[in-house]
């Protein structure tokens, strides 16, 4: 980055409201004042009432549309009539360069509004008056100082909630205008490169996604769209029932309370590491898998009962139809103990027909998770069982050389979605402990003053 900042010198006798990192030219500029929002800004909310929604009409933003990374979700908003939104804008009109962020259930997530055409519900509005600069005031409402501010100012047992009258009281440190610019100026542009990253995060995964539908059989079908050259001549894949290929075994139901990351002698998989965090293609060494307590009997688990390499592990319950059935498959063991636990289906090969890593993403083709969600039964919770599972098709290339390639095309994708994640991650590593370092907070002179 083109801009540069560097340690300021602080006062030892006196407790001085500046940042610890300060760009140069502004070494010499003195102290940052703390204000209040409400005393620099316009700070109001949107309405309280309940409008009618329409298929089409006026958007109208609610906190659940305003994103984490300072973005406005358009894509999962409600819409008004015209009348209901004018009815709206006469009392809080939103327009371009104006602050937004959610007042109840979401609190925060301030999005600098860049586009207007939308009316607001229990959404907070901040407009920029006097020498305070929106574009400056907006990452300071997202620095951790004010996320823990939020905190401890919500009230709300079931659905949290923040007043429009302690978001007037929050104090923040507010420097000289230029200054206030080169600190938007630069967390800004650090935005943008995250901005950038993501979008091809998700070219990565749309790629994947349309590599997954090209390279298996759509259903109903025995060859895919896509095959590789040296396989075209290879004819129909096989088509047999699961329980042709895969047997399952018997699984344990050792809950959270059970489990522990500090120490143990096996492994467990839970259900909910399935639906949030583990790989497709899960390999021990690269995953945080929690131990089964010492304190658990598990001398009565059978060895043919603990997981081999090959093995595709299923959660066999969930709230949301897109993850009933959600799969790994076990491809590095690294020769520990693993247990699959509570909620999930344990299946294993019969004859070794799959290669080990094609099966994880056969797993995930959209054949077989149609056949796994209708084999789904349940209202608020769905479950799966071995029994309905059985019967559902799987269909594989006959030669384990084609399996392999695209095994090694999918994991291939998937590295590179990991690495564009990190790089991401450490872009908002980066933002967040630059945000600690060059905006002072505000007790800091507020403890000196009451000293």
């Amino acid at each position: 980055m083109s801009n540069k900042v560097k340690t300021t010198k602080m006062n030892q006798s006196k407790q001085e409201l500046v940042p610890k990192l300060r760009f140069p030219e502004f070494n010499d500029d003195g102290e940052w004042r703390i204000e209040e929002l409400g005393s620099v800004c316009d700070v109001r909310d949107g309405t309280h009432d309940s409008p009618q929604f329409y298929n089409t009409g006026k958007p109208l933003i609610t906190s659940k549309n305003l994103l984490s990374n300072g973005v406005m979700d358009l894509d999962n908003v409600s819409f008004i009539s015209e009348e209901d939104y004018e009815k709206i804008n006469k009392r809080s009109k939103v327009n371009i360069g104006d602050i937004v962020f959610g007042m109840i259930g979401t609190i925060g997530n301030p999005v600098l509004v860049k586009d207007s055409g939308f009316a607001i519900k229990n959404v907070a509005l901040i407009k920029q008056k006097t020498d305070l600069l929106n574009s400056y005031l907006v990452h300071f409402l997202d620095s951790q100082y004010i996320i823990e501010r939020f905190k401890t100012l919500h009230t709300g047992n079931t659905q949290k909630f923040i007043a429009l009258g302690q978001i007037r009281k929050l104090s923040f440190p507010l420097p000289k205008k230029q200054e206030q610019q080169k600190i938007a100026d630069c967390l800004s542009s650090i935005d943008d490169l995250i901005t950038a990253e993501s979008k091809k995060l998700e070219f990565i995964k749309n790629h994947k996604k349309g590599l997954m539908q090209n390279l298996f059989p759509p259903e109903g079908k025995t060859i895919p769209n896509f095959r590789f050259p040296e396989f075209k001549g290879d004819g129909e894949w096989e088509k047999l029932t699961l329980s042709d290929v895969y047997s399952f075994k018997v699984t344990n139901s050792f809950s959270r309370e059970k489990l522990n990351y500090e120490n143990g002698l096996v492994k467990n998989i839970h259900y909910g590491d399935i639906h949030t965090k583990f790989s497709t293609l899960f390999d021990i060494t690269k995953e945080s898998v929690p131990f089964v307590n010492l304190s658990q009997e598990i001398a009565n688990i059978k060895t043919d009962n603990y997981c081999i390499e090959g093995d595709i592990i299923l959660a066999d319950a969930s709230e949301d139809m897109n993850d009933i059935g959600k799969s790994i498959e076990i491809v590095n063991l690294n020769n520990e103990k693993l247990l699959s636990g509570l909620h999930t289906l344990l299946a294993r090969q019969k004859k070794n027909r799959l290669k080990v890593g094609f099966g994880g993403y056969l797993f995930k083709s959209q054949c077989i998770r149609s056949q796994i969600q209708k084999e789904a039964q349940g209202a608020k919770v769905l479950g799966i069982s071995a029994t309905r599972l059985s019967n559902i098709k799987i269909i594989f290339p006959k030669k384990k050389q084609e399996q392999q390639k695209i095994a090694n095309c999918l994991s291939s994708i998937d590295d590179l979605i990991t690495a564009q994640i990190k790089k991401i991650d450490m872009l908002k590593k980066h933002k967040k402990g630059l945000m600690q370092q060059i905006f002072p907070s505000p007790d800091d002179q507020i403890n000196h003053q009451s000293k």
